[in-house]
């Protein structure tokens, strides 16, 4: 193990696939965004710049292209950039990427991972701070990654990389200086489907993605501190989804917090609750929380986009109404 940032554990992957396929490609603008850890992209570009491609600010366009070559066995890594430049090209992974494998009987692969940052960005305004996880959700036939801890986000994005299925890796817009220990084999790979309970508790169930995660982990501290014992599962992907993690927590503590950057209407939050309502309702002692981003575009004022985000101090408020008996605020 190592400590490493994000995006040193991103390079290790795309580093060790640019060794074992010749053919592997990597297309994007600003890879490890525009912080400096942007600046750990250039060994990596000068090492191989022949196949690494910066195309135009065109994510119709060059999307399009990105899934008609994978379609003729293209493998490839496909920077979107921000969430909110995916939208131009949801028409190519919602219509033709997701719908090849399956239309084709199987004989078409498309072992293309598409990649895009997330997140509120602290005055983004709402042209740079989506999370449209419940959105994409929505489209059958493509693998959803979205990992938090460096280590997960290594050992995902090979499972996904290596996969002849089309996938798309979400990771946060503020993640890529986060560090923390990474394994150093290359060959270093998580199943996709497992999610990984990241702390113990017994009183009620926190369940986060992305950098909700650590949002989740500093919530359970301040309710360790007022007597409440609370599990947080990081879900890691959500096709597939480990419903069963999240079932068997529930039935432990009877209480549940679902978090999620993306918005509170049809969003992972809602989906989460709604699938314990159905398969794990016997086990519910409250209802189940939401703690999620309003239903409104995001303001580039910093104090109303606050207002809006779902945060560790909204956790624990969740937390306390339904498994510690305190009153909803007014």
């Amino acid at each position: 193990m190592a400590t490493k940032n994000y995006a040193d554990a991103m390079l290790d992957v795309l580093t060790a696939f640019m060794e074992e396929d010749p053919n592997f490609v990597v297309m994007g603008n600003e890879v490890l965004g525009i912080g400096p850890e942007a600046m750990q992209f250039g060994a990596f570009q000068e090492k191989y710049g022949d196949r690494i491609y910066f195309p135009p600010c065109s994510e119709a366009s060059y999307s399009a292209i990105a899934a008609g070559a994978a379609m003729c066995g293209q493998r490839m890594f496909l920077h979107l950039g921000l969430a909110p430049f995916a939208y131009p090209a949801f028409s190519t992974i919602a219509s033709e990427v997701s719908t090849a494998r399956q239309g084709s009987g199987g004989r078409v692969s498309v072992p293309a991972t598409f990649h895009m940052s997330h997140g509120l960005l602290h005055g983004g305004a709402s042209q740079h701070s989506e999370s449209p996880m419940g959105m994409f959700w929505n489209v059958a036939g493509i693998e959803i990654v979205v990992p938090w801890h460096p280590g997960d986000l290594k050992g995902l994005l090979r499972t996904a990389l290596k996969s002849d299925n089309p996938s798309l890796v979400i990771t946060h817009a503020f993640g890529y200086g986060v560090e923390g220990e990474v394994p150093d084999d290359d060959k270093y790979e998580i199943p996709l489907g497992k999610a990984d309970v990241k702390r113990e508790g017994a009183d009620v169930t926190i369940v986060a993605c992305s950098m909700m995660v650590a949002a989740s982990l500093e919530a359970a501290e301040t309710l360790a501190a007022d007597g409440i014992d609370a599990e947080v599962i990081d879900l890691r992907t959500l096709v597939p989804l480990d419903e069963q993690a999240i079932l068997d927590s529930v039935a432990k503590t009877g209480h549940l917090v679902v978090t999620d950057e993306g918005r509170l209407r049809c969003g992972v939050a809602s989906e989460i609750a709604a699938t314990v309502a159905q398969h794990g309702f016997d086990s519910l002692k409250a209802p189940p929380a939401r703690v999620a981003r309003a239903d409104a575009p995001v303001p580039g004022n910093q104090i109303q986009e606050g207002y809006l985000a779902p945060s560790a101090e909204k956790i624990v408020a969740a937390a306390k109404q339904i498994a510690g008996g305190v009153p909803a605020p007014a």
